[in-house]
């Protein structure tokens, strides 16, 4: 078994609860809360289905295989080892660019509009606007520009932030319901339909994954085989209950039909803080810095992992130049590679300002579906590398195993690659399925925009993306070669 080779200068700094803050700031998505109340009671049901059907057994099978394969680079290695460079660098490219796009697409928009709602007015479109996302943006990458001994920190600080102020939110909502009568949940409707289902199925998946994501740092891990599955249990825990609590408690209080993606956390807060009195407004701004923070942080937390995986599909051959995966000397971190995540998140920014002509929550809704659709895509290879490593790799040491042994580890796998199929098809053509099965759908009234401005933006977003990677490797690709040919052909006489 060939894997890629070590990065010189790393230090080991992780520990167990490294590991699972980082998998809390990254996975737990304030952003997505809002868009799944939005779905109304039956969100809740989804949640709980989708935690037993797809959240045990993924975490399952990336437990023992996180703690098995720990080296750096996490799935960019997995999926190398099993199918081979070219399906890995593509891999990479779909898991790496949905950090970037998601940071200066849907997180930024979220920050920005909690910022001007409840903090200092923005405006839209406006220089205080721009300038306040230009800020969010470069102050997400230079957070993970420094060492991992010390931006661990930061993400340890943002998961607490978060957790914190769901923690604060879900109390003061009870405490609002048993003041005023829990009547948002009266007329919820938790019976679970196919509409519902289709609409919750991307935006839940999306909410789920990732807590395979600190394996990207595995030579900095002090433990990996022994800590990893540990962290990736009680991080899908805490995940579970930052999500499902929350979203009880927004539609608890929240009016039907009221939740919107962009603003549904913050909108809800605002009423049921109103039990604080004449304190309600700076228990807002409190909990929206907090709110702001958490974002701030979780954009961070996917830009350390992300950038390490690009950066080692770089420096192993996949993409444009070998020098686009150095890592810093001293700091540890791939700068180049962060520099370049932190251009595209500004690029992406400018684009979704310009799209729907400024309709906060359209851009919202598209663009967390473009970054939902490649995250989704890049579990198209990385889950079946799993299976592949199990079967074809059995003598690999295995702290932590999935019960019942290989079948099991298959089972379970099978499983979790039907939903990310499920998943990315539905991201990617909303409306499709419910057309085969007869269920009403209107494309505008759900999104804003027309289906052809939105596949322009999520296709022609998938389209570029290919054209990218395959340039990047076979441009690596083409320089090894003449480099080899260099060499065999000896100095001039």
């Amino acid at each position: 078994m060939s894997v890629p080779a070590p990065v010189p200068n790393l230090k080991r700094s992780l520990r167990r609860f490294d590991i699972m803050a980082m998998g809390v700031a990254a996975v737990i998505s304030f952003d997505v809360i809002g868009q799944i109340a939005a779905g109304g009671g039956q969100a809740v049901t989804w949640i709980a289905v989708i935690a037993v059907m797809f959240l045990v057994p993924y975490a399952l099978v990336f437990a023992e295989t996180g703690a098995a394969f720990p080296q750096e680079g996490g799935p960019y290695v997995w999926v190398e080892v099993a199918f081979g460079r070219p399906a890995a660098v593509l891999t990479t490219m779909f898991y790496w660019v949905t950090n970037p796009v998601w940071l200066g697409g849907s997180l930024v928009f979220v920050a920005a509009a909690a910022w001007d709602g409840f903090v200092l007015p923005l405006g839209s479109g406006t220089v205080a606007d721009y300038a306040f996302k230009l800020a969010f943006i470069w102050a997400a990458i230079l957070t993970a520009v420094v060492s991992l001994r010390r931006g661990k920190w930061i993400t340890t600080a943002g998961a607490g932030a978060k957790v914190l102020a769901l923690a604060f939110f879900t109390g003061t909502a009870v405490a609002y319901g048993i003041q005023h009568g829990f009547r948002g949940l009266q007329g919820a409707g938790f019976a679970p339909t196919g509409v519902g289902f289709l609409a919750l199925v991307p935006v839940l998946l999306f909410a789920f994954v990732g807590f395979e994501a600190p394996n990207a740092a595995g030579d900095e891990m002090l433990a990996p085989q022994r800590d990893v599955p540990v962290a990736i249990g009680v991080s899908g825990a805490i995940a579970i209950c930052c999500y499902l609590l929350p979203v009880l408690a927004i539609l608890s209080a929240a009016p039907p039909g009221k939740v919107t993606g962009v603003g549904g956390f913050m909108d809800a807060a605002r009423l049921v803080f109103g039990i604080y009195g004449d304190g309600r407004e700076p228990v807002l701004t409190f909990v929206a810095v907090l709110f702001v923070v958490a974002l701030l942080t979780q954009g961070s937390a996917w830009m350390i992992v992300a950038d390490r995986m690009q950066a080692m599909a770089a420096a192993d051959g996949g993409f444009f130049s070998r020098g686009l995966g150095a890592f810093h000397p001293r700091l540890g971190t791939p700068v180049r590679m962060n520099l370049l995540s932190g251009v595209t998140a500004t690029v992406f920014m400018a684009a979704a300002m310009n799209l729907a002509k400024g309709d906060a929550s359209a851009v919202f809704g598209v663009v967390l579906t473009v970054a939902i659709t490649t995250l989704l895509l890049s579990y198209l290879a990385v889950v079946p590398s799993l299976l592949a490593l199990r079967l074809r790799h059995r003598e690999v040491p295995r702290p932590y195993q999935v019960p019942f042994g290989t079948r099991g580890f298959t089972v379970a796998t099978l499983l979790v690659y039907a939903w990310i199929v499920l998943g990315s098809w539905v991201a990617l053509f909303p409306g499709t399925l419910e057309q085969l099965f007869g269920l009403p759908y209107d494309f505008r009234a759900v999104w804003g925009v027309s289906r052809l401005t939105f596949e322009a933006f999520t296709l022609g977003t998938v389209a570029l993306l290919l054209a990218v990677a395959v340039a990047g490797y076979l441009t690596q690709r083409r320089r090894t070669r003449s480099r080899d040919e260099e060499r065999e052909a000896g100095p001039a006489r």
